[in-house]
C-alpha cells in the first residue's frame, strides 16, 4: 500500500464510498481528490490539503481535521 511506504501525494485519487474509518492521512495532500461518500470517521487528517477535493456526502464524524486545508480555500482550526 502506498500509505505506508510514506507516499503523502494521493492529489487527484477517487476514494469515493471508500471504506477509510480510523486511517491515518496527516500531512496527505489529497487536492482534487473525490472523497464523495467516503466513510472517513475517526480518521487523522491533520494538515492534510483538501483543496478542490469533493467531499459531498463523505463521514467525517470524529474525524481529526485541525490545520486541514478545506475544500473551499479555509483552514480548519
Amino acid at each position: 500500500m502506498l500509505l505506508a511506504a510514506g507516499e503523502r501525494d494521493f492529489s487527484n485519487i477517487d476514494l469515493s464510498s471508500a471504506k477509510s474509518s480510523c486511517v491515518n492521512l496527516k500531512d496527505v495532500n489529497l487536492t482534487r481528490a473525490n472523497l464523495r461518500h467516503a466513510n472517513l470517521r475517526w480518521a487523522d487528517l491533520r494538515g492534510a490539503d483538501l483543496s478542490w477535493a469533493r467531499i459531498e456526502g463523505a463521514d467525517l464524524h470524529a474525524t481529526n481535521l485541525r490545520g486541514t486545508k478545506m475544500p473551499d480555500g479555509t483552514v480548519h482550526n
